[in-house]
Order: C-alpha cells, then structure tokens, then sequence
C-alpha cells in the first residue's frame, strides 16, 4: 500500500472515528446504560458490606467490653491490648484468598510496558498503604483508651474535612454543591448519631492532652489511606491497564489482601515487642463466657472488619475515598440503633438528636448519590447529542 493510500485509511477512520453511524451511537448507549447499571449494582453491594461490616464490628465490640469483666477487678475500665486491637482489625485477611481467585481477571492488555517499574511502585504503594492503616489502627485504638465518647466522637469527625481537603488536593477532586452539603450534614451526623463502645475510660483514667493529639493523628492517617487507595488504583492498577484498563472487584480484593498482609506484620511486630501477647491469658480468662466465647469474638470481629474494609474500598474503587468515607460516617446513627437494642447500657438510648441524625443520613446520602447521578445522566446526554447530530 502506498504512502498517500495509507493517509487515505487514516483519513476515512478518523472521520469514522468523529461521525460514527447510527448503529455504532445505539451500541454505545447500550453498552453505557449497562454499564452503569453494572456499575449501581457494585455501589450498592459495596454499600451494604460498609453497613454490615460496620453494625458488625459495633455488636462484637461491645459483647467484647461487656464481657470483659474489668468492673469486677483491680484493672482499668477500658481494654488496654492496643496492638491486639490493631492487629484484629487487618489479620483476617486469608479469608479473602479464594474469593480473589474465584473473580476473574480481565487480560492484561498488551500496552501496558515496563512491568518491572510498574511491579516495584505496587509493592511500593503496598508497603506505604499496610504501614499507614496498621498507623491509624493503633492511633484510634490508642485514642479510646484515654477519650470519653463525646470528645473522641468531636475530634474523630474533622477526619472528613481532613479526607475532602486531601482528595482535592491529591485525587484532583472537583467539588459541587450537592457533594458540600453532603460532607457538612455527614459531620453533623456522626457528631450525634455515633453509637457508643464499651470500655469507655472512667474519669481517673481520661488523659484529653494526649489523647487528643493521638485521635487527631488517626484521623490524619485514615484520610490519607483513602486517597491513597483512590490513588492507587487510578493510577497503577487502572490507568496503567494492568486488568485491562477496567474496574473489576478482583481490584479490591487484590489490594486488601496486600495491604492488610503488611498490616497484619507491623501490629505483629509491635505486639511482641511491646510484650501485650503476655496479657492474652488473662484476658482469655476474665472473660465471663469463658475461652471458648473469647476466641470466638475475636474471631467475629476480625471477620467484620475485613467485611467493612472490602465495602469501603470497593467504594473507593468506583467512586472515591471521600464517598467511601461519607458512607462510613453516614452509617452511624443506623449502628448506634442497632447497639442500643442490642445492649443495656445505662446512659444510652435512641434520643431525638440521632432520630434527626438517621433522617439526615437519607438526606446526605441523597445529596451525594444525586450529584453521581446527574454525571451519568450527562453522559447519556452527550450520547443523545450525537445520536441527533448523525440524524442530522
């Protein structure tokens, strides 16, 4: 073929390309509408595992502290094993394993070059990622141990305005009014919806200067880890078309699998250097329903954790980590329901401000999910737009 019959080709394509036939605009709308609909039903099911996981892990954790059996001896009212808590929250982990071999896995596409560039900032973003969410799981941890519920619930808030500034900055989000009202009715949510946990300090043992600055420094590292998830993926694991330049759950599983594997290592590491393993024993026994009810809980709790997390950043995935973490904020009052009919706490119940608090989560949520819809429905538009202009 000569060089002008070449020019031609590209010439007729590009024009193809630019003025596509009807045929071609229906088989995109149809291919958009599917995939959008694919794309609900994942935000949806991730969704519900955010709230199952949550409500779960709520459940589990006050069964924990009520069983816990302190009141009844010369020990501090709270749970002091930190690292064990840290550790609960990423070592179930291998439970994950098959179900990522169970999701397939689009080919990688044959763009994709410098594989072993590629390979070393996965485990780069890896390594960083499993340091800083074993970070927050110690630092949250560490901050009830010496918070009462209203001030660890105030401080731990601001971790939104934290998540909305860092993905603006680091993500390249762009803002709209819908998504603003969102954010500012989500921290006035989680401000009085949030449930309470068992194991609140008693006020001998609330220690506000340092245990402000700790909580404080846990919500810094959490919304770091979900931009960084968002950034992750975006960037490495989507754009660089590793799974075929698409968004498949096999993604998230990936990524919490490795990154809670790091995790696991670090709160690993600092539990037997900080030599709390010693204490397991006498935790096993003071527990009211024995060692058998002991194991179990942990067991369940590390099981709700991994269940939230794989809602959470399959959130991240298709959305964003500021949707993830309105989501996360959002379930509170919904949680707090839940523990209040669960447990017999003294002080608790299910007062007016979380009934104001559980109607405004429809009320946020609303507002984000209609700022997702009218990007899908500008996408349809532009579809429609072009469909006229070829009828034309």
């Amino acid at each position: 073929m000569s060089e002008a019959s070449k020019q031609t080709t590209r010439h007729e394509e590009s024009e193809h390309l630019q003025n596509p036939e009807p045929d071609q605009i229906l088989s995109q709308r149809r291919s958009l509408i599917v995939t959008q609909r694919k794309w609900w039903l994942s935000v949806s099911l991730c969704l519900f595992l955010v709230v199952l996981g949550d409500s779960l892990v709520m459940l589990l954790l006050n069964f924990f502290y009520v069983q816990d059996n302190r009141e009844d001896s010369d020990q501090d009212l709270q749970y002091t094993g930190t690292w064990t808590q840290a550790l609960i929250q990423n070592a179930a982990f291998p439970i994950l394993i098959p179900l990522f071999f169970i999701f397939r896995s689009p080919k990688q596409n044959p763009e994709t070059n410098n594989t072993r560039f590629l390979s070393f900032r996965i485990l780069f973003l890896y390594m960083s990622l499993g340091v800083l969410v074993a970070a927050h799981s110690k630092l949250f941890a560490l901050g009830k141990l010496y918070a009462n519920y209203g001030v660890f619930t105030l401080i731990s808030a601001i971790q939104l305005i934290f998540t909305a500034i860092f993905t603006a900055i680091i993500n390249r989000f762009k803002f709209n009014r819908w998504i603003i009202i969102s954010i500012l009715l989500t921290i006035v949510i989680y401000v009085f919806g949030s449930p309470e946990f068992g194991g609140e300090p008693d006020e001998n043992e609330e220690f506000y200067n340092i245990q402000a600055w700790l909580t404080f420094a846990g919500s810094v590292a959490f919304a770091l880890s979900l931009c960084f998830f968002q950034l992750g993926f975006e960037k490495l694991l989507v754009k660089t078309k590793r799974y075929g330049n698409k968004k498949v759950f096999r993604m998230v599983l990936e990524m919490q699998i490795c990154v809670s594997f790091v995790a696991s290592v670090v709160c690993l590491v600092g539990l037997i250097a900080s030599g709390e393993y010693k204490e397991l024993k006498d935790d096993s026994q003071r527990f009211k329903k024995g060692d058998t009810y002991y194991v179990l809980s942990l067991v369940g709790l590390a099981l709700s954790w991994q269940v939230w997390s794989v809602g959470l950043i399959g959130l991240v995935l298709y959305v964003s980590g500021l949707f993830g973490d309105v989501v996360h904020m959002c379930t509170s009052p919904l949680v707090a329901l839940i523990v209040v009919l669960a447990f017999d706490f003294m002080d608790d119940d299910f007062s007016w401000p979380r009934i104001g608090a559980l109607i405004g989560t429809t009320l946020a949520l609303g507002s984000y999910f209609y700022s997702m819809h009218k990007k899908n429905k500008k996408e349809m538009m532009e579809l429609d737009r072009r469909e006229n202009s070829v009828e034309v």
